[in-house]
């Protein structure tokens, strides 16, 4: 496969996911947002959402006073901001539109609808009680596409680099995201007031995980140990670090396989994926929790350049 391709499929389904975790924190920056605030700064709601996207920096820049208004228009609909809804479902058809022989019709009518229909929409017309239907609906666009590229193509090299491009997204933002308050996660705050509960119960639903997790902890109220252990070392988790490095060592191990040649980037992965499945919580918090969120993204960036120069895409 040319390098120029698989780049494409690799960016094609990065930029789908950002677009869908973009959702997601606007989703749960609103519903906070209509709770009362116990004290705190509202506009530190919407400010998670920049932090949670890495772009608060050039929000203030262009934008200045974090508001409601001006969060929802700069991560819905601001070109220049890579992290926006607009530019990830613009850039990933656009990906899509260069390897159009290379996905599936169905996979193609998921991704080109999604964005002909966003593009049709004003920035005027998403108000305050419009968000979250109009945020759901792109979230069901994006598991639309997901299912199609599932469900339908092959599974050669370019799917192996289309799943390689989802997930590590998705490790990217489930670390970023519990970096941003990284503090409430840790022992000490387990005696917090309703103020870290509802901080907790705001990541889950980031996560698309507060079902799941009193599932997966059915005797126990929300904690936020068990969150951090949740979104970080469990495997059966979707959005968990554990679970994205079980596909991406996978997904390597099927790109050596079918191409015959293991490189650097596939033991790179496999270092990562090892610490997850063998460390314990008690290791992370004892080394620092923040210092290890900051230290997993840096090797998933490191893992992803690595992967871009392995196969020719940087």
């Amino acid at each position: 496969m040319l390098g120029r391709t698989a780049s494409s499929l690799f960016w094609m389904s990065r930029y789908q996911e950002r677009a869908h975790n973009t959702a997601r924190l606007l989703e749960a920056a609103w519903r906070t947002a209509m709770l009362p605030h116990l004290g705190t700064d509202p506009a530190g709601d919407w400010r998670s959402v920049l932090v949670g996207a890495g772009c608060e920096a050039a929000y203030l820049e262009k934008v200045g006073e974090i508001t409601q208004r001006g969060v929802v228009n700069f991560m819905l609909f601001d070109k220049s901001n890579p992290s926006s809804i607009h530019s990830g479902l613009e850039t990933a058809r656009n990906n899509a539109r260069s390897v159009r022989t290379g996905i599936t019709s169905d996979m193609w009518e998921a991704i080109n609808t999604t964005w002909i229909e966003f593009a049709d929409v004003k920035p005027q017309t998403v108000s305050q009680d419009k968000l979250p239907e109009f945020v759901a609906w792109i979230g069901q666009r994006a598991l639309l596409f997901r299912g199609a590229l599932l469900g339908t193509i092959l599974r050669d090299d370019g799917y192996h680099f289309s799943q390689l491009g989802h997930f590590v997204e998705r490790a990217d933002h489930t670390a970023r995201v519990l970096d941003t308050r990284y503090w409430i996660f840790l022992p000490d705050t387990d005696v917090g007031g309703s103020a870290h509960h509802h901080q907790w119960t705001s990541i889950l639903r980031v996560m698309s995980g507060l079902r799941s997790y009193r599932f997966a902890y059915p005797d126990s109220r929300i904690r936020g140990v068990n969150v951090a252990d949740f979104l970080i070392l469990r495997r059966e988790m979707p959005r968990s670090l554990a679970h994205c490095y079980d596909w991406i060592t996978g997904t390597m191990a099927d790109l050596t396989a079918f191409y015959g040649d293991e490189m650097p980037s596939a033991a790179q992965a496999a270092v990562i994926h090892e610490q997850l499945r063998s460390g314990s919580m008690a290791d992370i918090f004892d080394s620092g929790l923040h210092e290890f969120l900051s230290d997993f993204t840096l090797r998933n960036n490191k893992f992803a350049d690595r992967l871009a120069r392995d196969y020719n895409f940087a």
